[in-house]
C-alpha cells in the first residue's frame, strides 16, 4: 500500500515534468518560427548544429545523438550535402570510414543560426526576474547534461 504523500508528489512530479516538457517545446517552436533554422527541418538544424560542435563526425554518431535512425542521419546528411551546407571526406583515425564536416556555407549558417537563437532567447529570459533568469540558465546546464546522457 503506498503512502499517502507519497501519491500525491508523484503526482506533483509528473504534472511539473509535464509543464516543464510542454514549456520547453513552446519556446523551441517560438525560436524555430523566428529563425534562419526554419529553412530546414528540425532534424536537420539539430544535425547541422551537432556536425559543427563535433565535426568531424561519423553519420552513425550523428543517428546516435540526434537521435534519429542511421537511414535518417544518412538522408538528412545527403540533403545538407545537397544544400552545400556540409561534406564527406574520409574519417582521419579510420580511411575506411566516412566524417561529415561543415562546408563554409554550412559554417556561416551554424553561426547566423546560433546568434540569432541566442538574441531571441536573451530577449525571453529579459522578460524575467534577475532570479528567474539566473535559475532558468542553471537549469540549462543540466538539461545539457541530460540531452549529452541520451
Amino acid at each position: 500500500m503506498a503512502h499517502p504523500g507519497l501519491g500525491g508528489t508523484v503526482v506533483a512530479i509528473e504534472q511539473d515534468s509535464l509543464r516543464l516538457l510542454v514549456g520547453m517545446h513552446r519556446i523551441v517552436r517560438h525560436l524555430r518560427r523566428t529563425s534562419a533554422s526554419s529553412t530546414l527541418h528540425p532534424t536537420q538544424f539539430i544535425a547541422l548544429m551537432l556536425i559543427g560542435d563535433e565535426q568531424p563526425i561519423r553519420i552513425g554518431e550523428i543517428a546516435t545523438r540526434v537521435p534519429c535512425s542511421q537511414p535518417t542521419a544518412t538522408t538528412t546528411v545527403a540533403t545538407l550535402e545537397a544544400a552545400g551546407l556540409a561534406r564527406r571526406q574520409s574519417d582521419v583515425l579510420d580511411g575506411r570510414a566516412t566524417a561529415v564536416v561543415l562546408t563554409p556555407l554550412g559554417d556561416e549558417m551554424v553561426e547566423a543560426a546560433g546568434r540569432h537563437a541566442v538574441d531571441d532567447l536573451t530577449k525571453l529570459l529579459d522578460r524575467l526576474s534577475d532570479d528567474d533568469r539566473a535559475l532558468v540558465l542553471a537549469a540549462g546546464a543540466v538539461l545539457s547534461q541530460m540531452a549529452d546522457d541520451l
